[in-house]
C-alpha cells in the first residue's frame, strides 16, 4: 500500500511570485557589493584574466601566469563571457557573477521540473480517498517540484557555494539538469533525449573532469536496470549519449591540444588531475564525509532517509530508484576522493532534494509541526543575535556583544549603511509575517514543513551580507594588501616573481593591477614573497632550500643578500599570513 494520503487542499501550490522573491532575496545577496574572496578569488582570477587576455588565455585557463590545469574551463569560460559582456556596465567582479546567477537558475529550475514529472507519475501519486477529494496528479506533481526546490534552498552546502564562482557550483547545476534529462530519457528513450543526456556529460566533463560524468552515466545504467528496460537499446543508446559527451569534451581539448598555448599542454594538465581524483576509499575520508556532510545536507538528508524507509515496500518506482542510484553512485565517487573537498558535496544536493521531497507527504503531522516550531525559534533566535551584534557594534552597547563583534576584525570602524539597513529590515518584516501567517491560519499544505526552514535560512544570509558585509569585506578581502604593494611598486619595474598563491595572486592582481610574471616566465626584477609569521607555520608552509623559497610546489629564487626589501605587511585579521616585497639588487 501506498504511504501517502493526502487531500488536495494540502497540494495547493505556492504562488509563483513567493517562490521567485525566495530565489532573488537568496541569490542577490552575497553578490552584490561583495569583494572576492580568498575561497572563489582564484576562480575569479582565471575569468578575469580570460576575459582580458587572449585566445590563448581561453584555451590554457591561468591567473595572471599562473597556470591552473586543475577542473575544465567551462565555468571560466561562462564567468570571462559575463565579464566581456557585462563588465563595463556593473564591473568585472559583479560581471563575472551574473553567470553565478543562471547557474542557480539552471539548477533550481531543473529540479523543479525533475520533481515535477516525477511527481505526477501514477505510481507517485497518493492514494484515492473514499470518497473523492485527492489531488489532482498536475497539482501534486507542482506542490511536490516545489517542496523540493524549498529544501535545496534550505541546505546549507548550497549556502555556501551558491554564491561563489567556483566550478564545483556550476557542477552542480549541471548535475541537476543532468537529472532532469535522465528522467526524460527514461520516460521517453529516444535518440533525442539520448543525446540530451550526452550533452549534460560532456558539460559535467568539461566543469570538473571526466570521473563524475562516468560515475552519472553508470548510475542511468543502472537504473535501466532496476527498471527492467530492454538492456540492448539502453547500451546502444547510452552509447550515443557517451559518444555526445565526447564530441563536446573534444570542443576544448583539440584546439588546446594542437594549439600549444604558451608552450604548455593544458589537455595534460588536466588529464593528469583527473587521474589524481581516484583512490581506494580511505578512513579518513569516509569520516570527512559524515562529518562534514551531516550539516551540508541538512535538512534534506532527514527527510531523503524518511522517504527511503516509508517506500521500502514498493518496487519499480522511478522517484525513488532515481535518487537513490544517483546518491549511492555519487557518494561512491566522492569517498575515492584522496583529497576530498566540501564542495564537492554539492553534486549530492539535488538528487538528495529529490527525493526528500517524496519523503516529507508520508511524515505525521506531528513531525511536521515539530521542524515547523524548529525553524520558527532556532532561526528567529539566530536572527534576533544577528541583529544584536550589529547594534552593538555601532554603539558600544552591551560592551561584551561590541567586542566580540569586532575582536575578529582589528582597526574596522564600523559605520551605520542606509541601504544595508532598508533591505535588512525588510527581509525581517517579511519573516515576522511569514510566521504570523503560520501560526495564525494552521495552513495544511505540504510546503509549509519547509518554507519556514528555506525562510530562516535566507533571512540570516541576508542579514549577514548587508549588516556584516562591511566587516567580511575587511577581513576576507585581499584589496588593501593589494593597494599597499601597488603604492611601494618601483615605477620602472618590469614584472614580479612570486610564490603567493592563486588567491592572493588574482586579489593582487585585480585590485593592484600588479604586473606578474607571465606564463612562460622571465627573471624580474621585483620579488614578492609570503610565508608565515609562526614559527611552526612557517616550517610548515615556506623553508628556504638550496636559495629558493619552497611554498607548496612552486620555488622562487631568493638570496638576502641580492634582493632589497622594500615593503612587508598583511590583512589585519590575519596573524600569520605575511608578505614581503622585494626589489633586486643592483
Amino acid at each position: 500500500m501506498k504511504p501517502v494520503r493526502l487531500p488536495a487542499a494540502a497540494t495547493l501550490a505556492l504562488p509563483r511570485w513567493a517562490l521567485y522573491a525566495l530565489g532573488l532575496l537568496y541569490i542577490l545577496p552575497g553578490l552584490i557589493g561583495r569583494d572576492p574572496w580568498k575561497d572563489d578569488a582564484a576562480s575569479f582570477g582565471i575569468m578575469w584574466t580570460m576575459a582580458h587576455g587572449g585566445i590563448q588565455d581561453w584555451l590554457m585557463p591561468h591567473i595572471a601566469g599562473l597556470p591552473v590545469p586543475d577542473e575544465g574551463p567551462l565555468a571560466f569560460w561562462l564567468g570571462a563571457l559575463c565579464i566581456k559582456l557585462f563588465g563595463w556596465l556593473v564591473g568585472d567582479v559583479l560581471g563575472a557573477r551574473i553567470s553565478t546567477i543562471g547557474i542557480f537558475a539552471l539548477g533550481a529550475l531543473s529540479l523543479w521540473h525533475t520533481a515535477f514529472h516525477l511527481g505526477r507519475r501514477s505510481e507517485a501519486q497518493p492514494l484515492r480517498l473514499a470518497f473523492g477529494g485527492q489531488p489532482e496528479p498536475n497539482d501534486y506533481g507542482r506542490t511536490l517540484a516545489d517542496t523540493a526546490v524549498l529544501i535545496y534552498l534550505g541546505c546549507l552546502g548550497l549556502l555556501l557555494h551558491s554564491h561563489e564562482t567556483l566550478a564545483v557550483t556550476l557542477q552542480g547545476a549541471l548535475l541537476s539538469w543532468f537529472l532532469f534529462r535522465s528522467v526524460r530519457y527514461i520516460e521517453d528513450a529516444t535518440p533525442r533525449n539520448a543525446m540530451l543526456v550526452g550533452v549534460a556529460l560532456g558539460l559535467l566533463t568539461l566543469t570538473r573532469g571526466y570521473a563524475p560524468s562516468l560515475a552519472l552515466l553508470a548510475a542511468l545504467y543502472l537504473c535501466t536496470r532496476f527498471l527492467k528496460l530492454p538492456p540492448t537499446l539502453t547500451l546502444r543508446r547510452l552509447g550515443q549519449a557517451a559518444g555526445t559527451a565526447l564530441l563536446i569534451t573534444l570542443v576544448w581539448a583539440v584546439p588546446a591540444t594542437l594549439a600549444h598555448p604558451y608552450g604548455l599542454s593544458p589537455v595534460a594538465g588536466w588529464l593528469a588531475w583527473n587521474a589524481d581524483q581516484l583512490s581506494v576509499p580511505g578512513w579518513h575520508a569516509i569520516k570527512a564525509f559524515f562529518r562534514v556532510g551531516i550539516w551540508y545536507f541538512w535538512p534534506a538528508w532527514p527527510f531523503a532517509a524518511w522517504a527511503a524507509w516509508a517506500w521500502r515496500r514498493q518496487h519499480g518506482l522511478l522517484h525513488i530508484i532515481v535518487p537513490t542510484c544517483f546518491v549511492g553512485v555519487l557518494t561512491l565517487v566522492i569517498l575515492c576522493d584522496p583529497v576530498p573537498e566540501s564542495g564537492d558535496l554539492l553534486k549530492l544536493l539535488p538528487p538528495m532534494a529529490l527525493m526528500a521531497a517524496f519523503g516529507l507527504p508520508t511524515m505525521k503531522r506531528g513531525a511536521i509541526n515539530a521542524i515547523d516550531w524548529f525553524s520558527v525559534m532556532v532561526l528567529t533566535l539566530l536572527g534576533g543575535l544577528v541583529w544584536a551584534f550589529w547594534i552593538a557594534k555601532l554603539t558600544g552597547w552591551p560592551a561584551q556583544l561590541a567586542k566580540n563583534a569586532l575582536k575578529l576584525v582589528p582597526g574596522f570602524r564600523p559605520e551605520f549603511g542606509l541601504v544595508a539597513f532598508l533591505v535588512a529590515a525588510a527581509t525581517t518584516v517579511g519573516w515576522i509575517y511569514l510566521v504570523h501567517w503560520r501560526l495564525s491560519r494552521q495552513p495544511s499544505v505540504l510546503w509549509r514543513a519547509v518554507v519556514l526552514s528555506s525562510g530562516g535560512l535566507i533571512l540570516l544570509w541576508v542579514l549577514l551580507m548587508t549588516l556584516f558585509l562591511p566587516d567580511l569585506n575587511y577581513g576576507k578581502s585581499y584589496a588593501s594588501v593589494a593597494q599597499q604593494i601597488a603604492a611601494r611598486l618601483p615605477a620602472d619595474a618590469d614584472c614580479i616573481d612570486t610564490n603567493v598563491g592563486p588567491a592572493q595572486r588574482a586579489s593582487f592582481a585585480y585590485f593592484g593591477h600588479l604586473p606578474f610574471a607571465p606564463v612562460d616566465g622571465g627573471k624580474c626584477s621585483v620579488l614578492l614573497l609570503q610565508d608565515s609569521v609562526g614559527k611552526k607555520a612557517a616550517a610548515q608552509d615556506s623553508t628556504i632550500q638550496n636559495g629558493a623559497l619552497v611554498r607548496g610546489s612552486a620555488a622562487v629564487p631568493f638570496n638576502g643578500r641580492d634582493w632589497t626589501l622594500l615593503w612587508e605587511g598583511r590583512r589585519p585579521s590575519d596573524r600569520d599570513e605575511r608578505f614581503r616585497l622585494y626589489r633586486r639588487a643592483r
